[in-house]
């Protein structure tokens, strides 16, 4: 039985929106839910009369109302959502134009910076005349190559003001990783900084840029921000102009808004690449802003008064998520640079300086932060705190503990998973439900997501594929030259007609609990029986000599066994001894069946540009086959040294 750490009071339940929104359903529909498993399955089991609720609760501020919610739940790709309504994204995003602070920037190096509601309209309209005044119009796409700083915030919400479709990456992609992605979306327009800094150094964009620029022909204007320089030189870049001579000198601009469907193009997103040139999934205005919307003000219990930070980059589909937030009227908090510059607490203190309400991270981050001894709440004072999100990866037993013992006794750890493909959650938490260690709180509201055994059964109680039953309006609307649909349905609907597959390996407990054993594409095989990669990470990570590890189930005369790569803390070297404690730590918490077959130490562990482990590749790698994009991982280097590994041709 997993362990109880946090109970919400019945004060704080009432508060939330999340029982707001209860009642709003038990007077409208003549309800009388209590608990949030109620609200739950009345959602997935009448899912346009949620949505049309959620519309309404949300206040979706739309120039042209709906005709009808969705043609057909079970239309998977193609259903039609909201057909009629006619509103813009941006516009849903602004709404709020007072003197409240609406970003809080913080970088490695100087004081935070604060733009408020009000300036930020400012700013968005200047941005959004100049790009109109180049001719940008609805569908063209314009582009970011950017760090996570205010100005990248204005420059999305200035192309989608105009209906343009809004594509972001960090500026630590390579050359071949941008051109990957912009490549085949053929921007006409490029923001750009001079440059960003990672551990108290600084980098140059500007060099990287004119590479791509030379292959990326489409950009007909680079708009470059001052970062890490206040006079960038930007003469040796074709059509660049600087930040504060692009957006327009006139003051007091009243934005114009272009009103477009409810399915039009907002954002196009990238898979990782690992197996080929990311696909780049396109998702409507519409779907995005529910579905936030849906997340940020019931599930995560956003308000006002909130202070809410992600610790991510723009080539992260939490950076969408998060500057959903500004819909809610919430402060946001950027950061830009290492989480541990110049310690484990950066962070930490950033959330005391601002009165941070909310905390989003990695669950690598929670394990780094464990493993470097931090004790956040023993050193800053975290009083504002209510709530801790984490994502990314499956958050240890462990690290659910750590954050209790810690952080804070009094918070609600949110673990919750989803995708860039539907830019949101399929589990997550919830204000009216207790936490328990390794699980995520629950389902969300109008996803039906179940888990599938190997016929395609629904299985409650027993680990399976996490699938979605039924559409939800922030799936993506096509694949990016997929005319065919090819692309699109081979993603996730060629194992069941008419299901998302999502490629997530779950269980979901019979309190309406979710966890996540990895991904199902990862899953190890030995003896036939199926274990996820994430019931192994979990009991490796809580050792203090191990830094990282990876999991990969290697073909082995006619069977898969099971090989575990080490990364070790620096001092500490994989002897014996240690192999021996790896192995009873695994037998005795998990089960003799994920004990691995061979333990090997690497120096360093593969990882995605958006710092997902990459299992697959190393499987390819220690089996002879080729790896045909190293470009879309931060460090492919590493996988060289998984290539002829003696002891893995031995028993």
């Amino acid at each position: 039985m997993a362990k109880l750490l946090w109970q919400p009071s019945e004060e704080r339940i009432k508060a939330s929106n999340m029982y707001r929104f209860m009642g709003f359903i038990n007077e409208r529909y003549g309800r009388d839910f209590k608990e949030y498993e109620e609200l739950y399955r009345w959602s997935v089991e009448n899912i346009a009369d949620f949505w049309a609720s959620m519309w309404e609760f949300a206040g979706i501020k739309a120039s042209r109302p709906y005709d009808e919610v969705i043609d057909d739940v079970k239309k998977m790709p193609g259903a039609k959502w909201f057909s009629g309504a006619e509103l813009n994204f941006a516009e849903n995003l602004l709404r709020y134009r007072d003197d409240q602070v609406a970003i809080i920037f913080k970088g490695e190096m100087g004081p935070s910076r604060k733009m408020t509601f009000r300036d930020l309209y400012e700013e968005v309209a200047r941005v959004a005349r100049s790009l109109k005044e180049l001719g940008i119009e609805p569908g063209d796409r314009v582009a970011g190559f950017v760090p996570n700083i205010p100005e990248s915030v204005v420059a999305m919400l200035a192309a989608t003001s105009l209906g343009a479709i809004w594509s972001s990456c960090s500026p630590d992609f390579g050359k071949k990783g941008v051109l990957d992605r912009f490549g085949q979306i053929r921007p006409r327009v490029l923001f750009t900084a001079n440059g960003y800094s990672f551990k108290g150094k600084l980098f140059d964009s500007l060099g990287r840029v004119n590479e791509i620029l030379e292959e990326l022909p489409s950009i007909e204007k680079v708009v470059v921000i001052p970062f890490t320089g206040e006079e960038p030189d930007i003469g040796s870049l074709p059509n660049a102009v600087h930040y504060r001579d692009f957006k327009s000198d006139e003051s007091g601009l009243e934005i114009e808004f272009r009103q477009l469907p409810f399915m039009h193009p907002l954002y196009i997103m990238f898979t990782s690449g690992t197996t080929g040139l990311p696909k780049c999934m396109v998702q409507s205005a519409g779907g995005v802003l529910i579905n936030q919307l849906k997340e940020l003000v019931l599930h995560t219990d956003l308000k006002r008064e909130d202070r809410i930070f992600y610790f991510t980059t723009c080539g992260w589909m939490m950076w969408n998520w998060l500057v959903a937030s500004l819909g809610v009227g919430a402060t946001i908090i950027l950061y830009d640079g290492n989480p541990f510059h110049p310690d484990p607490g950066a962070l930490w203190k950033l959330a005391q300086d601002e009165g941070m309400t909310v905390f989003g991270t990695s669950a690598g981050y929670i394990s780094a932060l464990q493993n470097a001894g931090a004790r956040p709440g023993k050193e800053y004072d975290l009083s504002s705190l209510r709530a801790v999100l984490s994502t990314g990866s499956p958050l240890s037993v462990e690290g659910f503990e750590y954050i209790y013992t810690e952080v804070k006794e009094d918070i609600q750890l949110a673990s919750i998973s989803g995708g860039s493909d539907i830019n949101g959650c399929f589990a997550l938490g919830t204000p009216m439900k207790p936490v328990y260690a390794g699980e995520l709180q629950c389902r969300g509201l109008g996803m039906k997501v179940e888990a599938f055994d190997e016929k395609g059964n629904s299985v409650i109680n027993q680990q399976g594929e996490l699938v979605c039953t039924a559409a939800a309006p922030s799936m993506p609307i096509y694949f990016w030259d997929d005319p065919d649909n090819k692309k699109y349905l081979s993603a996730y609907f060629e194992v069941y007609p008419n299901v998302w597959r999502h490629g997530d390996f779950i269980e979901i407990n019979d309190r309406g609990g979710v966890i996540i054993y990895g991904r199902s594409d990862a899953t190890l095989n030995p003896g036939g029986v199926r274990i996820g990669t994430a019931e192994i990470y979990r009991q490796v990570e809580q050792l203090e000599e191990i830094e990282d590890s990876l999991v990969v189930g290697q073909d082995w005369k006619n069977d898969v066994r099971v090989i575990l790569f080490v990364k070790m803390v620096e001092g500490n070297q994989l002897t014996d001894e240690l192999k021996k404690k790896i192995v009873q730590t695994i037998r005795a918490n998990a089960s003799p069946r994920h004990v691995p077959a061979k333990i090997i130490g690497v120096p360093d562990i593969p990882y995605t540009l958006n710092m997902k482990k990459v299992e697959l590749a190393v499987k390819k790698v220690i089996q002879g086959q080729e790896v045909l994009n190293r470009d879309a991982l931060r460090n492919p280097e590493s996988l060289d040294y998984f290539a002829n590994i003696k002891e893995l041709q031995e028993d």
